[in-house]
């Protein structure tokens, strides 16, 4: 399929006669020229390719990367004239989340199966270590699937979804400055799995001066880094002048609205400030048209073709090795046997996981036992120190309550020899009074 459509674009650009063809037919090591006498009618075959590719239809994926509330969603509105979904997102995303949405359009008569992955609470996190990773596997996930699909004894590729992601369109942040660490970390990760184009996203926040300044700074940070970005093809000869003027102006400085504002009689998109408007489909204003020219009316087969030529050709060498699979004809391996090594490799990889699990258990197992212990000789000291401050409670008790009774015995003593007193005293009285009678 591939193939055939590479071969379409070079029979277009070519110039095929209707009446007489002069071909030559190649009969191995004994070639002769042949001039056909009369019109045969293979030169319709770049019209039966047309019609092929117009009827099974087109994929086009593209991967938005960029901080929350930078303008995604914006562009790609901009960019294909429609209202596509937009859920709003916050910055508190704990991970970086991809979010795959797939609309069905049609211009004419091409139909364009689109898909918008957008990277959900990126940059959002207070350590962005790991951010891209999330980019990387979904991508990688989207190869496997292709590859998958290919190496089917029944495959159908030209009837197969193919999800493999054929532009990333990096949002940078209008800085002025430089580019981030998270950036260049990002688009190093991602310069081997898919085309990267740099943009500046809402490039009107910032002069024209520092506009140029700032692109120049990412072109010299992205080189000096090793950062590989796509670059629009110039092998072609009708498109070779304006892609090489294009490649000059990366990163495309662009601005993105969903609001239509008047400009003289016209209703045009823009973004409508107290001192004037900014129009985003004028070139002076910014390069959203220049984007959209290379995206999706010049260069959008080339993205696809390279990502199948270039990224999922180095991503499906390096399974194939990892499967045993080589060009090597001396060394040949069967699928037996690359079966039984791989096997191998793995009972000896989950039983290396058994394992670590097993002596981790028996570490945390010793751990707790040690803390059990530990625990339990606290609460032994604890005890103790308990016990015998109440037994000393318990003696001052003692102590006290001998005393109270002492002092007990010693008042009912007073008590009684007061008594006596009282008695003794009564019967003296009685003793007197009978006297004087």
């Amino acid at each position: 399929y591939n193939e055939y459509k590479s071969y379409l674009r070079m029979v277009v650009r070519s110039e095929v006669k209707s009446n007489h063809i002069n071909v030559r037919r190649n009969l191995g090591g004994d070639s002769r020229e042949l001039a056909l006498s009369g019109h045969v009618g293979f030169d319709s075959l770049p019209d039966q390719l047309v019609n092929k590719c117009v009827n099974l239809g087109f994929d086009m994926n593209i991967l938005c990367v960029g901080e929350t509330g930078i303008g995604k969603s914006t562009l790609m509105d901009c960019l294909f004239k429609a209202n596509f979904d937009d859920t709003v997102h916050t910055h508190k995303s704990p991970n970086v989340e991809i979010s795959e949405h797939i609309y069905n359009l049609e211009e004419g008569n091409v139909k364009l199966r689109l898909a918008i992955i957008d990277s959900v609470g990126y940059g959002d996190q207070i350590n962005k270590e790991n951010s891209y990773k999330p980019l990387v596997d979904y991508i990688d996930n989207q190869f496997e699937k292709y590859l998958q699909e290919e190496l089917k004894i029944k495959r159908d590729l030209v009837n197969f979804h193919d999800s493999r992601v054929h532009v990333c369109l990096y949002f940078l942040a209008p800085t002025g400055h430089s580019v981030r660490a998270l950036d260049l970390v990002t688009m190093k990760a991602l310069d081997t799995k898919c085309n990267i184009i740099p943009i500046i996203a809402k490039s009107d926040t910032i002069s024209k001066s520092e506009l140029d300044t700032f692109k120049n700074n990412i072109m010299t940070e992205l080189k000096n880094n090793g950062v590989e970005i796509y670059t629009f093809p110039v092998d072609d000869e009708t498109v070779a002048d304006v892609n090489n003027e294009m490649n000059e102006m990366l990163p495309f400085a662009v601005v993105g609205s969903r609001d239509k504002v008047t400009v003289g009689e016209a209703q045009v998109r823009g973004r409508e400030y107290p001192w004037g408007v900014v129009e985003i489909e004028n070139e002076l204003h910014c390069d959203f048209v220049k984007l959209r020219e290379m995206l999706i009316r010049t260069n959008m087969e080339d993205l696809r073709e390279v990502t199948h030529r270039k990224h999922y050709e180095l991503y499906r060498r390096g399974k194939l090795k990892q499967m045993g699979i080589t060009d090597d004809g001396a060394h040949p391996v069967s699928l037996q046997e690359t079966y039984e090594q791989r096997r191998a490799e793995h009972v000896k990889e989950l039983e290396r996981i058994e394992n670590e699990i097993r002596q981790n258990f028996v570490n945390k197992v010793r751990e707790k036992d040690l803390e059990i212990k530990k625990t339990e000789k606290e609460i032994t000291a604890k005890y103790e120190a308990l016990r015998k401050e109440n037994n000393e409670e318990k003696k001052k008790l003692d102590e006290e309550r001998k005393k109270v009774e002492e002092e007990l015995q010693v008042l009912l003593k007073r008590k009684e020899e007061l008594e006596r007193i009282h008695a003794d005293q009564a019967n003296g009285v009685k003793d007197h009074k009978k006297g004087k009678k």
